[in-house]
């Protein structure tokens, strides 16, 4: 007998690579939903297939949600099960989903998760990094400039930071990185998780920029890169930032002042400049 109720929302995590990695009641849910939204009908039906879900299926991703939410809620008020997944892992996190999600809560759906695979806490456990408190970030920003300005803005930050990355710009991130947290500062990538050729990598990131710049092996599938949070190195270039900013504040502007202070010293700028 299936344990899937009628009008709610199940929102169910996929593997991010290995399929064994499916629990068996996202799979029970699965086939037992009206319908599932999935990102990309081509990339979810073989791994459906493999485990003989039939469940007819419907795309929602980030070009057409706003569209398709009103239907599926509709859907749901009228004592349809539904399902969301994502072409991998959990729904939401850096997928589309949550226009869905908050549409159905603001009409009083249920909304259920089927908890699973994220490749984010995937990498956080095996990373060696501290667990206890962290940021994830997503995606950072495509452009250079935007990119390690978000980067300047947590370079103070004491947390674990946690960054998803795409293939072709995994190596240029690293590199902001070197140059706005430190070369000392320990780096972690996590790649291809679960898959055939999973790698994780932890080095200082001066160390771990040169070597994915020099390899296009580490530099291809999915990548999750982590970062330690702040530690005594970067508080030791922020005092010398400050230091050297207090000097040039005296002849310069202070925004100018900064920017001079973080060039010599590799603080964050924004840091000395508050």
């Amino acid at each position: 007998m299936s344990h899937v109720q009628p009008g709610c929302l199940w929102v169910v995590a996929t593997p991010i690579g290995h399929r064994d990695d499916f629990s068996v009641r996202a799979v029970e849910t699965l086939r037992s939903v009206a319908v599932i939204a999935c990102e990309d009908t081509r990339h979810s039906r073989p791994l459906l297939m493999h485990y003989n879900i039939a469940t007819p299926l419907m795309a929602l991703h980030e070009h057409n949600e706003r569209e398709v939410v009103d239907a599926v809620v509709e859907r749901l008020l009228r004592g349809e099960s539904v399902a969301l997944i994502s072409d991998a892992g959990t729904p939401l996190i850096s997928d589309p989903g949550f226009r869905l999600v908050r549409a159905a809560r603001a009409a009083g759906v249920r909304c259920i998760p089927v908890p699973g695979a994220c490749a984010a806490i995937t990498a956080l456990s095996v990373s060696g990094l501290p667990s206890d408190r962290f940021v994830f970030e997503g995606f950072l920003p495509p452009k250079a400039a935007a990119r390690r300005a978000r980067l300047e803005e947590l370079a103070g930050d004491p947390r674990t930071l946690i960054f998803y990355e795409s293939s072709h710009r995994v190596a240029e991130s690293l590199a902001d990185m070197r140059e706005v947290f430190g070369a000392t500062r320990e780096g972690v990538l996590a790649r291809e998780l679960t898959k055939l050729f999973e790698t994780v990598l932890s080095e200082p990131l001066e160390a771990l920029a040169a070597r994915v710049a020099g390899d296009p092996d580490q530099q291809r599938g999915e990548c999750v890169i982590l970062i330690h949070g702040r530690g005594e190195e970067v508080d030791a270039r922020v005092v010398e930032g400050q230091r050297i900013f207090a000097i040039l504040r005296d002849e310069l502007p202070p925004a100018k002042a900064a920017k001079l202070a973080a060039a010599i010293s590799g603080a964050p700028r924004k840091a000395l400049y508050e």
